[in-house]
């Protein structure tokens, strides 16, 4: 996430995802040039991720757009973490959970690359793909 850079910053808001699994694996959305890692949040253990959401924040016109600002998600155990984004926007709908005794084992992401003096928005959407 990219923290606040003020009245006349071009701030980009959620710039990237990264699942943390079992053991030592990982993966990561495509990245934007921005920002820095939150701390991790973490399912309580024998537990998987299984539903999220977005705080997005809608288009403002002639204004700074942030687009994706912050994630949560729900554990099988109904745990709900909630990472340290921006304060924009609202809330979405959680998704569709994954079905019973599977959990989420991938992501895609859609990411606005630098516009080069233009309105830079970091990340604006996020997919979860789920697996037995």
């Amino acid at each position: 996430v990219e923290p606040h850079k003020g009245f006349f910053g071009d701030d980009s808001g959620l710039n990237a995802v990264r699942l943390l699994c079992d053991g030592d694996g990982r993966a990561t959305s495509s990245e934007g040039p921005r920002g820095v890692w939150g701390r991790p949040e973490s399912c309580p253990p024998g537990q998987r991720l299984v539903s999220f959401r977005l705080r997005v924040e809608a288009p403002r016109g002639l204004w700074d757009d942030t687009a994706a600002n912050a994630m949560a998600a729900i554990c099988s155990g109904g745990s709900v973490l909630e990472g340290r984004g921006g304060p924009q926007g609202t809330w979405g709908n959680w998704s569709l959970p994954c079905p019973p005794g599977a959990g989420v084992c991938g992501l895609r992401t859609r990411l606005e690359p630098p516009q080069r003096g233009g309105d830079d928005t970091g990340l604006n959407d996020l997919d979860l793909y789920c697996c037995s």
